[in-house]
């Protein structure tokens, strides 16, 4: 199988072995690398429950671990055969751990009918991926499944996780779906789990998440987060904007400035290149791009959130927006430790905003 290059390929990939393991499709051979946790986690779980009966894994299913064990010990494994049952599932977690594991060509460059080898192999822990010129790398695209697990990037985000909450017979209002990405961050996984708590702690006429129920089910606040700050700022909101930034300022530890100037210069970001694509149709005269056409233009992955920035863009044009962006990675550095004069993140997020407020 060839490699993903993008997550959306990666996405797809995915999605076709599923489809394959649903309809018992095997592979003598699977292995699941990247940086991407979730999805590695995701496929060896849907493997080691689907291939064998409950019984049969008591005695052909076998978990071991790259730091306590070695290729010689896996070899072995793979080669024993099946007692009563079709296969002998070996499963290598955390690989990236496993000595010269490389070695393991001698085994999936010819291995058995009657044996599943799953190997899992996070490049996060490592800082690095398997050589994909070597060896066993090859053998493994010649005799089984090759899965890149690949990051997404921010803007892809909102795409996966509405196909999530969909494919657990939900909806999610935009502001429910910033305050979740918000609290859970880039983390997949975490998303996944808390997706899966609301569909269990809903009740079953509550099928659409709203902020209500990321605050009543995941703790976090509705009035007091990065969504509510973005849009009070992009309405010049002075008030509201600053009672938030104090409420991030009394809890830095769940408020990080550092996520915060980021979130905050997307926003101006995407507002720069909106500004630049009215000037552009007004200077051709021609009209502005369809929706479909400028959300990808100005990176924005949802119709509700292109909808405030249209409505608001006029509040900022482009000179003012271009020195607030200026000020974005000044506060960045300080937020850093660099030249902030002794203030704590409060206080700079406090000075921050205000220079923006009365930035012309």
């Amino acid at each position: 199988m060839a490699k993903n290059q993008s997550f959306s390929s990666c996405i797809s990939s995915y999605n076709s072995i599923m489809a394959d393991i649903e309809a018992r499709r095997f592979s003598p051979i699977y292995l699941l690398a990247g940086d991407e946790g979730y999805f590695i986690d995701a496929l060896a779980e849907k493997l080691s429950s689907s291939i064998l009966n409950e019984a049969e894994r008591t005695f052909n299913q076998i978990t071991v671990y790259g730091l306590d064990s070695d290729p010689g010990k896996i070899v072995n494994l793979c080669r024993q055969m099946p007692m009563m049952g079709a296969y002998e599932v070996i499963i290598v977690k955390e690989a990236q751990q496993l000595s010269k594991i490389d070695t393991l060509v001698h085994y999936t460059s010819s291995p058995q009918s009657t044996t599943i080898l799953i190997i899992c192999y996070k490049n996060k822990e490592q800082g690095r991926g398997i050589d994909k010129r070597t060896a066993f790398y090859k053998s493994c695209v010649k005799s089984g499944v090759v899965f890149e697990s690949v990051r997404p990037r921010d803007y892809e985000i909102d795409a996966w996780l509405s196909s999530y909450i969909t494919s657990v017979g939900m909806t999610i209002e935009p502001k429910a779906m910033a305050m979740l990405k918000e609290h859970v961050g880039m983390d997949l996984s975490r998303m996944a789990h808390e997706v899966d708590k609301l569909a269990v702690s809903m009740s079953a006429n509550e099928r659409h998440i709203k902020d209500v129920h990321i605050e009543q089910y995941i703790g976090m606040s509705k009035e007091f987060n990065t969504f509510e700050l973005s849009d009070a700022i992009l309405k010049q909101d002075v008030a509201r904007a600053m009672r938030i930034a104090d409420h991030f300022g009394h809890n830095p530890k769940s408020y990080p400035l550092t996520l915060t100037i980021t979130i905050l210069f997307g926003l101006f970001q995407q507002l720069f290149l909106l500004n630049y694509h009215l000037w552009l149709s007004r200077r051709r005269g021609v009209p502005m791009p369809s929706d479909a056409e400028l959300m990808p233009a100005i990176k924005v992955n949802n119709s509700y959130a292109l909808r405030e920035l249209k409505a608001n863009v006029g509040r900022w044009d482009n000179r003012r927006v271009f020195n607030i962006l200026g000020l974005m990675r000044e506060y960045d550095a300080k937020s850093k430790g660099m030249d902030n004069g002794g203030l704590n993140d409060g206080q700079l997020l406090n000075e921050l905003l205000l220079k923006i407020f009365t930035q012309r």
